[in-house]
């Protein structure tokens, strides 16, 4: 069973937000980096680029797959996790300790549409 953290907000695309202040921290769940296998590359956005809700801002490949990322929400991105550059294989070993990128939330209603653990949890079993 993939691990769901309490108090993210995830997209039906498996993407999730830790939200703190103003900023939000995007990554993949644990659900997403399973199904992909091992990743090798992250494709990321630049500093400064926006990004919107729905909306692909890069891309996570693995040994299986090259899978899109979709913003769970709006904003500016004002940092990237430069780790991943080198060590892409960070997201297997802790998807929720290794985000991909943090942005300035542009309109936090959004995380309205997200899901909570629980409703994750639910729709990953389906």
């Amino acid at each position: 069973m993939a691990k769901v953290i309490e108090g993210l907000y995830y997209s039906e695309s498996h993407e999730y937000v830790k939200v703190e202040g103003d900023f939000g921290f995007i990554g993949i769940s644990d659900y997403a980096q399973h199904a992909l296998g091992n990743v090798v590359y992250v494709d990321m956005p630049d500093v400064d680029d926006e990004v919107e809700a729905g909306e692909d801002f890069g891309a996570v490949e693995s040994v299986k797959a090259a899978s899109d990322l979709l913003s769970p929400v709006s904003g500016t991105v004002v940092e990237v996790n430069e780790g991943l550059e080198d060590k892409p294989e960070l997201i297997n070993e802790d998807p929720y300790a290794n985000w991909i990128i943090k942005v300035e939330l542009s309109d936090k209603t959004e995380l309205d549409n997200l899901m909570d653990a629980k409703a994750y949890e639910e729709f990953c079993n389906k």
